[in-house]
């Protein structure tokens, strides 16, 4: 690969999955990238293990209460030490950043990216609420300032990859979904579904967040928005088709009924690999596909009735304004109650239809009004979870 200098990554969120397969993709090709920046939450005890071992320029702890704690253990570090969501916008600005990896968890993703994109910062996205709750600001915000995104969600790589070198209009996109952990119970057993079911997923190594996401398919129904913005297409231009052994990642459909799709083992590093080399790909040592493994590739048609909350996201598309915002941020709020056994699985889905039944639609949203409705969402939906 022709790289004048070490292409220098900030990485937003490097504790969670994301984040630390970035890292194993970094020291795969430690003259190709540097780890300029890392961010996390409050996962303190990780953020300094990796501060140390990859002497980033800076860090940032979002949590502030454990800003002391992260600044003694890298007090004899030549690493600059920040606190707050703040300083996620900030950092991201900083000259010698190259390319900026998205990898927060859900709506705190927002701020940080559009402060990146008017620094002219590559976004390599895998914060897909990003594009979710403000797809229509987020995407005019890369036309005003020339800022390219580079998506890393496995399914979006995929249909980027398809697209390469293609001139022809998209006829459909076929996104594919592993189905999750729950693709073959009844309605009456979805009813006793546990935190702990919902967290073993298939094929997947992911966050708890997006776990149970993958498991209600909330998660592909946030795909279903990120392509409508990252590909400029129709709702109904995209499909999303059932494929339990997730590897075909998704594919593309031309308007001559030709089909293009990528194929490869289920491992994030190869899409995190290719948006931060793009447009030349690099050898690795990530896994192969061993095709005489594969006996079977199968494929069926989603269950929305089973699923609701990936026909939530059409409508949400359909709606526009701040519906997917709502949706977004009745999810989180849903998500963590599941998690912490204070919501039924089965009720996710209704506390997210009613919040967007009872919250005013608004359009031409600006980053004030997103972040009021998202407020206000979150606010509505713990009120019909606190009804339970």
């Amino acid at each position: 690969m022709d790289i004048k200098k070490k292409k220098k990554i900030c990485i937003l969120g490097s504790t969670g999955s994301i984040g630390t397969q970035t890292l194993q993709v970094i020291e795969e090709h430690p003259d190709l990238f540097e780890a300029y920046v890392l961010t996390a939450h409050s996962q303190a005890d990780l953020l300094i293990t990796q501060a140390k071992k990859y002497r980033p320029s800076a860090v940032v702890i979002a949590d502030e209460s454990r800003y002391e704690y992260v600044r003694e253990a890298l007090a004899d570090e030549p690493i600059q030490v920040y606190a707050g969501a703040d300083a996620l916008c900030q950092v991201v600005q900083m000259e010698p950043v190259d390319v900026v990896l998205t990898a927060l968890v859900g709506f705190a993703g927002l701020r940080p990216t559009l402060s990146a994109i008017e620094a002219g910062k590559p976004i390599a996205l895998a914060n897909k609420e990003t594009l979710v709750v403000a797809g229509e600001l987020v995407t005019r915000k890369c036309m005003e300032y020339r800022v390219p995104i580079l998506p890393v969600d496995s399914e979006h790589s995929a249909i980027f990859q398809s697209l390469m070198g293609e001139q022809s209009p998209i006829e459909k996109i076929i996104l594919t979904a592993s189905g999750g952990p729950f693709r073959t119970f009844t309605p009456s057993q979805l009813k006793d579904v546990t935190p702990a079911m919902a967290l073993k997923h298939p094929n997947w190594d992911m966050g708890a967040k997006i776990t149970i996401d993958s498991a209600s398919m909330m998660n592909k129904g946030f795909e279903v928005i990120e392509a409508r913005w990252l590909f400029d297409v129709e709702p109904a231009q995209i499909q999303v088709v059932v494929h339990p052994q997730s590897i075909v990642h998704s594919a593309v459909q031309f308007q001559d009924g030709a089909v293009k799709a990528q194929l490869g083992a289920p491992d994030m590093r190869v899409p995190i690999q290719l948006a931060l080399s793009y447009p030349e790909r690099l050898e690795s040592t990530f896994p192969r596909i061993d095709w005489w493994d594969m006996k079977d590739l199968t494929f069926e048609r989603p269950d929305l009735n089973k699923f609701r909350c990936l026909q939530m996201a059409y409508e949400a598309i359909r709606m526009g304004g701040n519906a997917a915002c709502i949706v977004n941020a009745a999810n989180e709020v849903v998500n963590l109650a599941f998690r912490q056994e204070r919501c039924p699985f089965l009720e996710m889905a209704n506390i997210i239809e009613q919040t967007l039944q009872k919250m005013a639609h608004q359009e031409n949203l600006n980053l004030d009004d997103y972040l009021a409705c998202d407020a206000e969402a979150r606010q509505v939906a713990d009120s019909f979870i606190r009804r339970l």
